[in-house]
C-alpha cells in the first residue's frame, strides 16, 4: 500500500512504526457554529482512510480533536450573552449530530482543547527548559522559530523568504525577538476565558493544542498525521516544530491531506453567498449522497460542489443501490440451493472487482476507482444473476457488494424508511420532553429522526415535518 507524504512529496510504501497497528490524528474543527461541507471533506476521507486500514486488518487507534477555545468561540459567545463552554459544547453536540449522519465513525478518542490545559502547560515548560521558547514581559510565550533546525520542511517554505516578503505567520507584538517567532501562550483579554499559567492569566494558541492532544493519546511519535492541506502551514509545521523540539524525536511518519472544495468554481465564502452547512445540504439531500459526492473524486484534488454535480452523484448512488436492492428482493425469493459449477465460476469472477477496488485503495486511497469497480461488480451482478439463481449465489454477491461499500463507509442497503405513525409518535414524545424542560432528549430525538431523513421544523401551528 502506498500513501502520498507531503513530507516527502512522493507516494511511499507504508509501512507503520508499530506491526499491525496505526497511530493517526486528525484536526477536528473548531467549534463555534454548525460545520460546512468544507468541514466535511476531511471528515469523510480519513474516515474511509480509516476504514480501508481496519479492512486491511491494522488496529487503528483513530484521535480527532475538537478545538474548544478560540477567538471566533469567544466573539460567538459574546455576541449571544453566554460562555465560550455553552457555545462549544452546543456546537460538538451538533457537529456530531452531523458525523452521524455521514456515517463518519466515532474516534477512538475526540480530546477536548480546555481539558488537557496542563499537558499544554507542561510542554511550553520543557520547550522553555530547552531554550526553545521565551516569555516576554506582557507573558505571552513564543517559539524560537529560527532555533528549530527543520523549520519548513512539511511546507517547503524557506524561512529568509519568509521574512523577506511572506506574511503569514508573522504575530503583531514588538517584545518578540524574531518577526516569525508565533505564540505559544497569550494573556487573557477582558471578558475571556483563561487559566492560570507561570506567565500570565491566558489561554493556549491554536498550534500548541494539537501537539498536547496527540502525545497525550497517541505518543510521541505518529504514523499519521491528517487535514485539509489549508492546514500544512502554518498549523502543521508549527506543531512539527514544537513536538520534535519537545520530544526530541519524529513526530509524524506520515503527512495527508486532502484538496480544497470550491462552491460552482469559486472559493466557499460567507461574503460570496455561497457558504452551505451540512445540515442545509441535509435539507435536499440524503448525506450519504454528499458521502457518495465527496468520495467520486482522488482526496488530494481540488473538489468542486455544485447542483448537477450533487445530482450526478444522487443518481450513481441510487444505481448502486437499485443493484443491492435487486440482490435483496432475488434473495428473498430464491431457492434454497447450493451453488451449480457455472455459479462457482461467476461467484470466482466476482473476485476480479475485489482485486480492483484494492489495488485503487491500495495506491493512496483512490476512491473514485474504487467506486468504479463497485459499478462494474453491480453490472456484473445484473447481468450474472436472475430468478433462477442460487440463494447461495446471490447472497455471496449481495454481501461482497455491501461490504466494498462499506469501506467507504456508503450504505449500499438504505435503511428501511420510518412509517408517518412512527415519525409523529417521536415528535409528541419531543413535545412532552420540552414541557418538561428535557431538552437533552427533545434534541437527541430531533437528531434520531434527522438521521432516518426527517427535518422538523418548529412553527405557531406546531411541529411541521418533512423527508429530505
Amino acid at each position: 500500500m502506498k500513501v502520498y507524504n507531503t513530507l516527502s512529496r512522493k507516494k511511499e510504501e507504508f509501512v507503520p512504526l508499530e506491526e499491525g497497528k496505526v497511530k493517526m490524528y486528525v484536526c477536528g474543527p473548531t467549534v463555534y457554529n454548525l460545520i460546512h461541507i468544507g468541514n466535511a471533506r476531511p471528515m469523510i476521507v480519513f474516515d474511509t482512510v480509516r476504514r480501508y486500514l481496519e479492512y486491511k486488518g491494522y488496529d487503528v487507534n483513530f484521535v480527532s480533536n475538537f478545538t474548544d477555545v478560540d477567538d471566533k468561540i469567544i466573539k460567538k459567545a459574546m455576541e449571544e450573552g453566554v460562555s465560550a463552554q455553552e457555545i462549544s459544547k452546543r456546537y460538538i453536540a451538533e457537529c456530531k449530530k452531523d458525523m452521524a449522519a455521514m456515517n463518519v465513525e466515532p474516534a477512538t478518542a475526540h480530546p477536548l482543547a480546555t481539558e488537557e490545559i496542563d499537558g499544554m502547560l507542561d510542554m511550553i515548560s520543557t520547550l522553555i527548559e530547552k531554550g526553545y521558547a521565551y516569555p516576554a514581559a506582557d507573558g505571552t510565550v513564543y517559539f524560537r522559530t529560527r532555533k528549530f533546525q527543520g523549520y519548513g520542511k512539511l511546507s517547503h517554505k524557506n524561512l529568509d523568504d519568509l521574512q523577506a516578503g511572506h506574511r503569514e505567520i508573522k504575530v503583531s507584538g514588538e517584545e518578540k525577538e524574531d518577526p516569525l517567532d508565533f505564540v505559544l501562550w497569550k494573556p487573557k483579554k477582558e471578558g475571556e476565558p483563561y487559566w492560570e499559567s507561570p506567565w500570565c492569566q491566558g489561554r493556549p494558541g491554536w498550534h500548541i493544542e494539537c501537539s498536547v492532544m496527540s502525545k497525550k493519546y497517541l505518543g510521541e511519535e505518529i504514523d499519521i498525521h491528517a487535514g485539509g492541506e489549508d492546514l500544512i502551514f502554518p498549523h502543521h509545521e508549527n506543531e512539527i516544530a514544537q513536538s520534535e523540539a519537545c520530544n526530541g524525536k519524529a513526530f509524524a511518519k506520515y503527512w495527508l491531506h486532502n484538496g480544497f472544495l470550491n462552491i460552482d468554481n469559486k472559493k466557499m465564502s460567507k461574503s460570496l453567498g455561497n457558504f452551505f452547512t451540512v445540515r442545509e445540504i441535509s435539507e435536499k439531500y440524503d448525506l450519504q449522497v454528499l458521502r457518495f459526492f465527496m468520495l467520486g473524486a482522488h482526496y488530494r484534488s481540488p473538489l468542486n460542489f455544485s447542483a448537477e454535480l450533487m445530482e450526478s452523484a444522487k443518481s450513481g448512488l441510487e444505481r448502486i443501490r437499485n443493484g443491492a436492492q435487486n440482490l435483496k428482493h432475488l434473495s428473498e425469493n430464491a431457492k434454497e440451493e447450493r451453488m451449480s459449477g457455472q455459479e462457482q465460476e461467476i461467484w470466482e469472477g466476482s473476485q476480479a472487482f475485489v482485486t480492483k477496488f484494492e489495488a485503487a485503495m491500495d495506491d493512496d486511497f483512490n476512491t473514485a476507482d474504487a467506486i468504479s469497480a463497485i459499478f462494474e461488480l453491480v453490472k456484473y451482478s445484473n447481468t450474472n444473476v436472475g430468478g433462477d439463481s442460487s440463494k447461495e449465489l446471490i447472497g455471496n454477491l449481495r454481501q461482497r457488494l455491501c461490504q466494498l461499500c462499506g469501506i467507504l463507509g456508503i450504505i449500499a442497503e438504505g435503511k428501511e424508511e420510518i412509517l408517518d405513525g412512527e415519525i409523529e409518535k417521536l415528535i409528541a414524545e419531543r413535545q412532552a420532553a420540552r414541557k418538561e424542560k428535557n431538552f437533552a432528549r427533545a434534541d437527541e430525538i430531533r437528531g434520531i429522526l434527522l438521521e432516518q431523513g426527517i427535518i422538523l421544523e418548529d412553527t405557531r401551528e406546531g411541529v411541521k415535518w418533512k423527508r429530505a
